[in-house]
């Protein structure tokens, strides 16, 4: 399928979930999705889509059709209440971008969701001018008028009249600090520094945590305290134990947040892994068949001692690191070996897919996160080589196997220094930013300020796309069953594909420096129904009955069939409020029941390619286009 059917698709399958009305029924609360041919010929790759106006320093999935973007201070060409734009909002149906105004200087920020839905944006550099100099005021005045950062919020939108509200100082001034949503909803907002730089420094160092809302004054933490200079932005996942995982430079502890207590484990192998190393990270899924046990995967990095990270030497020649590691901190203090990157890698992007499938893009081959005007610097960025071709990470795969790039195509846009990337509701992945400069930059140097946007289409995009009925708003922890449709064309014409579903959700996460703070996949426990008419039914357990499994907050919710992911509907998970979580026993789930003459293709049938809900074909009627567009009807046709 070329781009501009993609484009058309990935703009029908948003609108339609927005419009959440199936064909032949009543209005409901799922959405119809289009389906194509052509998957067994797919290829993944990349496809340049428009502007993000301002450079996607950060990044965030807010609603099924808005991506929130946030910049550094610096002279963007679009303006925005008398100064540059430094955020935007993308939507995703259009490919556009409208300016926001976050008014501080969010460089180097840090953000999360809170399990009410507002996000926050937290930290950041002080006021500054031109250049990045710092300005003479921290409260404001020109050029730029950008107090220091501090605490912004953000309740997305779809009717573009949503803006940041800046809503105070920190406590302490902390750029480059972590956050992670909490199994109440509350956020811990952790490590940063007062001032900044290449890396931290003791007397600048803010090697303490604090939640949001305030549980009073920050607390002193060991590990940033005896990591420097490498504990900024320290890597932080919520346990389903209850126990926070940190980790920062070589070392790795256990943070237990409600008693402020501490445990050291194993050092890291192999490479640093925090900022500016910057691997990625990702808490790989928690399903039924591992009991929902949190297992942290690290790729790439660099292997550079800790005496070493200065600017006297040519560090942007420097060989990233290809090993991967992983830990599961709940079960044993101790990193395992898994299959190492195709090539050492700083600064890649671990994004999960709902398949659970975790794909790589983003970075570079040699360096490290940073930039400055050094004479070995590569313009002024601190890394060179940029890796342009993604691969994906195969959790099932046998070690030797693991990694692969079957299929998959490479981008064109070097993504460095500042770079993002989040999963969008129809499965697709927005790339965006690169800035590896002090201010805007559009020319004359090997990687300027980058404002086109991309997204990434994995082979399941060619796809018929299953069709769920019954997806709830609200996710619960515990409690009764619940109960989703699927029609025979979902199940590909093969009722035997009722046993090879899945119910996934996702928070995709904040994304900024290589890190996607609060991406997290949950699988929910199922049971089945396939009856005689080749339908099928998905007895769906809520969560576990335990928060640190997944916090509440917004999520979206995948019905995965036979390796083909639904479009994400958007679901609140939890109360919708910053408390103690209800849980509640789960209801038992009904036993498996194929039903007597369920229908099954003979073994040598295409069980993808027939009966699409609509057809896709190759000329298309711009009449029935606008039509629809214009909103006179709930369909594309497309013939």
């Amino acid at each position: 399928m070329g781009h501009f059917y993609r484009n058309l698709l990935s703009a029908a399958l948003v609108a339609f979930n927005a419009v959440r009305v199936q064909a032949g029924s009543s209005p409901s609360n799922h959405p119809v999705y289009l389906g194509s041919e052509g998957a067994s010929d797919a290829t993944a790759g990349f496809e340049v889509v428009g502007s993000s106006l301002v450079s996607a320093q950060q990044l965030f999935l807010g609603t099924t059709d808005k991506v929130y973007i946030v910049d550094k201070t610096e002279n963007n060409p679009t303006p925005i209440h008398g100064h540059p734009a430094w955020a935007a909002e993308f939507s995703i149906s259009r490919n556009s971008a409208r300016p926001m105004d976050i008014i501080t200087n969010s460089f180097c920020a840090g953000g999360n969701v809170l399990g009410n839905g507002t996000w926050v944006n937290i930290g950041g550099n002080q006021a500054v001018t031109y250049g990045g100099a710092t300005a003479m005021s921290q409260d404001g005045g020109q050029p730029y008028n950008d107090p220091d950062g501090g605490k912004s919020f953000l309740d997305p939108c779809d009717d573009n009249s949503c803006d940041w509200i800046l809503a105070g100082a920190m406590t302490t001034r902390r750029w480059y600090p972590s956050v992670e949503t909490l199994e109440d909803g509350s956020l811990i907002i952790i490590g940063g520094c007062q001032w900044g730089g290449f890396v931290d420094d003791a007397a600048q160092s803010n090697p303490t945590y604090e939640f949001l809302p305030s549980r009073g004054q920050p607390v002193t933490s060991p590990i940033l305290t005896n990591t420097l200079p490498l504990n900024l932005y320290p890597l932080i996942f919520l346990l389903p134990s209850g126990r926070l995982l940190v980790q920062a430079n070589w070392q790795t502890a256990l943070l237990d947040h409600h008693q402020g207590v501490e445990y050291r484990i194993d050092d890291i192998p192999d490479a640093v892994r925090t900022y500016p190393a910057s691997a990625g990270v990702v808490i790989l899924p928690l399903t039924p068949a591992n009991n929902w046990t949190a297992t942290i995967m690290f790729c790439g990095g660099t292997n550079i001692g800790s005496n070493e990270w200065v600017t006297n030497w040519n560090i942007a020649q420097h060989e990233a690191s290809s090993s991967c590691v992983q830990i599961t901190p709940d079960v044993s203090s101790s990193y395992t070996h898994v299959d190492p990157l195709p090539e050492g890698r700083t600064m890649g992007n671990l994004i999960l897919l709902p398949t659970g499938q975790v794909l790589c893009l983003n970075g570079a081959g040699t360096g490290v996160a940073g930039y400055g005007n050094d004479s070995w610097a590569i313009g002024q960025s601190y890394a060179d080589h940029p890796i342009l071709q993604p691969v994906v990470y195969n959790l099932s795969a046998p070690a030797g196997s693991q990694w692969s790039r079957d299929g998959l195509s490479a981008s064109t846009v070097p993504r460095m220094y500042h770079s993002t990337a989040s999963l969008l509701p129809d499965g697709s992945v927005l790339v965006a930013g690169s800035n590896p400069n002090s201010d805007y930059i559009d020319s004359g140097i090997p990687y300027p300020t980058e404002y086109r946007v991309e997204k990434f289409y994995p082979a399941y995009f060619e796809q018929r796309r299953p069709s769920p009925a019954g997806i709830p708003n609200n996710l619960r922890y515990g409690g009764p069953v619940f109960n989703l449709s699927l029609s025979a064309g979902d199940l590909f014409e093969d009722a035997e594909n009722v046993k090879r579903s899945k119910v996934v959700v996702m928070r995709t996460g904040f994304s900024t420096h290589t890190m996607n703070m609060g991406q997290r996949l949950a699988e929910l426990e199922i049971s089945y129904t396939a009856n005689a008419d080749g339908s099928g039914i998905l007895h769906c357990s809520n969560l576990p009955p335990n928060p640190a499994i997944f916090p509440p907050g917004p999520a979206f919710l995948f019905v995965v069939v036979n390796g083909v992911p639904s479009v994400g509907n958007l679901v609140m998970v939890g109360s919708g409020e910053i408390n103690q979580q209800d849980v509640l026993p789960p209801a038992p789930l009904p036993a498996p029941l194929i039903a007597e003459g369920s229908v099954f293709p003979s073994a040598g049938e295409d069980r993808r390619k027939t009966n699409f809900a609509c057809p896709v074909k190759t000329e298309i009627s711009w009449p029935s286009v606008l039509t629809w567009t214009f909103g006179t009807g709930f369909w594309l046709f497309l013939f």
